[in-house]
């Protein structure tokens, strides 16, 4: 139970610090990945 939480919380942090470094990206840097700004968020929960 306890690393499944551990889990969870990495897999957390992981995703806020993916969006976050998205996040920071201006849109032509996105435009070259294929993202668009208002789609970061459902990209990383999803991974894409």
């Amino acid at each position: 139970m306890i690393s499944e939480i551990a889990t969870r919380l990495r897999s957390l942090r992981s995703h806020r610090r993916t969006v976050a470094e998205l996040s920071r990206m201006d849109d032509r840097m996105l435009s070259d990945i294929g993202v668009l700004r208002g789609d970061i968020e459902r990209m990383v929960r999803v991974g894409r």
